[in-house]
């Protein structure tokens, strides 16, 4: 079969009246929780998976992993576009990836501009999704019949490219988020060996025999921990909202935008594709790009359009380019996609190069499903500006209660254990107190996710060449694997150190 019966076949999946339910839904919630200020797409994909899990309960467990895994994504890429609203009108990102939109989208809405600005992201969005979305049909077959070639040696080095990755980009501090994966890796290691049958680090819980869920962790550290914060810091916004008058764009807009946005699309997409890269660094390259092209560069950061058609396109081009390492290598490029990769897991389906051959339906559905998410992204998001800008004056006294009830019987929905809502309380604290000292989540979340994987395929290459751990650097692909690992985490070091050699050159 080729490509485009795979993708036909895909839209008949995501043509199922409940796919198309589950996509509207997730695209909806996805745009909610990119507005809302503080909860983020890892937040919003963490506390909907025990939902999903409960609404697919009755269904055949391949149709359940694909409408639940249609709604995640949803989610993920929605909460891209919803992002930018609160950027433009409050000057409050709605989550990193849209800190770049307010230097120029809260200056066009001082000047009564807002409407043009919210309306040039969801094109300049959609038109990105499009793109990244067309990259993902071309790329991934061929990839994934690159990485079926890929031996135990191969794949152990390409999962520790892909925690190196996520570590030299996460945070503010190297050493930090270097903490958060090495402690990831030893939340995985809790539980019964798969291979000698040895409890670890069980203390004689029966309970624990069987690991960590992820689920738990996931809703605990994301959701949860942003409850706390807001409880115990008294976290209110008492930003002004700027007022939408004019909805669509003039053709100056128009004109002014078109190649910023296939510039952003272009630019998004190809960063996306970097493990540990993420949607935060391509918005900002592209902010760097277009004020580097632009005739006029002193116009950015007091309001130009293309300030904002750049990085919001490149923003959402990074979402779609960050599953193709997902769905093909089975390496999750960020904490959101480390997330979706927990949720297929917990469907017993395996992300990687034999997903396109023994899940099909789960693999080519969630990719028409993105078209068509995208295409009713454009059409809620335009004409429910004003909708959208009125969920920011949700009060808080109403949201985090609702928040905890979905964490609480999600989980409990799932794993039927007291244990893991004790669990879920004492990750939601640690959540908390991890952000609070700027430690950041996502490595841990990736590690948890990678570490059983990482595990088992080092130990089958190890028992190939009998113990010899020259296999992981004689193997060639293994060997480039590792050097891309060193070189991600040294590169930012070096870098780090070049820049204060010369403050304090310069200091003398």
């Amino acid at each position: 079969m080729s490509t485009l019966d795979f993708l036909f076949n895909g839209f008949a999946v995501a043509f199922q009246w409940q796919n198309i339910m589950f996509a509207f839904v997730g695209v909806l919630i996805g745009t909610a929780v990119g507005v809302l200020p503080g909860i983020g797409p890892m937040s919003g994909v963490a506390l909907l998976i025990p939902v999903t899990a409960t609404l697919t309960s009755g269904m055949p467990t391949e149709a359940a992993a694909a409408s639940s895994i249609i709604l995640l994504a949803g989610v993920y890429y929605g909460a891209m576009y919803g992002g930018s609203t609160t950027s433009i009108l409050l000057n409050t990102p709605g989550e990193s990836s849209s800190v770049v939109t307010t230097l120029d989208g809260y200056q066009m809405a001082k000047q009564g501009r807002a409407g043009a600005a919210l309306s040039i992201a969801a094109i300049g969005s959609f038109v990105a999704g499009i793109v990244s979305l067309i990259g993902l049909v071309l790329l991934a077959k061929p990839l994934s019949k690159v990485a079926l070639n890929f031996g135990p040696a191969e794949y152990f080095s390409l999962m520790l490219l892909g925690l190196c990755a996520v570590s030299g980009l996460a945070g503010k501090s190297m050493t930090k988020a270097l903490i958060m994966t090495i402690f990831g890796l030893l939340l995985a290691t809790i539980g019964i060996d798969a291979v000698s049958g040895i409890a670890r680090f069980t203390y004689d819980l029966p309970i624990l025999y069987s690991g960590l869920e992820f689920l738990t962790i996931a809703v605990g550290l994301f959701a949860l921990g942003e409850v706390f914060k807001t409880i115990l810091e008294r976290d209110k916004e008492d930003g002004a909202i700027a007022k939408i008058e004019r909805i669509l764009p003039t053709k100056q807009d128009l004109k002014d935008s078109a190649v910023p946005i296939v510039r952003g699309s272009f630019l998004g997409f190809f960063i996306g594709v970097l493990p540990g890269a993420g949607a935060t660094l391509a918005s900002f390259f592209s902010y760097m790009a277009e004020k580097k092209f632009s005739k006029h560069p002193e116009k950015f950061g007091t309001g130009a359009i293309e300030g904002v058609a750049g990085p919001e396109s490149a923003n959402n081009a990074a979402s779609g380019g960050a599953m193709i390492p997902l769905l093909t290598l089975g390496i999750p490029g960020s904490g959101t996609t480390a997330i979706l990769m927990g949720a297929l897991i917990m469907y017993n389906i395996q992300p990687g190069p034999l997903l396109f051959e023994d899940h099909p339906e789960v693999a080519w559905g969630l990719i028409a499903s993105m078209f068509i998410g995208n295409l009713m992204l454009l059409v809620l998001n335009m004409p429910l500006v004003k909708v959208f800008a009125k969920i920011i004056q949700t009060p808080k006294k109403y949201l985090l209660p609702i928040i905890v009830a979905i964490s609480f019987f999600g989980v409990y929905a799932v794993q039927y254990t007291t244990f893991d809502l004790y669990l879920l309380l004492a990750c939601g604290f640690l959540g908390y107190l991890l952000a609070k000292n700027d430690y950041p989540l996502a490595p841990l979340v990736l590690a948890l996710v990678l570490g059983p994987m990482i595990e088992n395929n080092m130990r089958r290459a190890l028992t190939i060449s009998n113990g010899d751990f020259s296999i992981f650097v004689t193997k060639p692909l293994s060997l480039v694997f590792i050097i891309a690992a060193i070189a991600w985490i040294v590169i930012p070091l070096l870098l780090k150190l070049k820049g204060r050699n010369i403050i304090v050159n310069d200091e003398e």
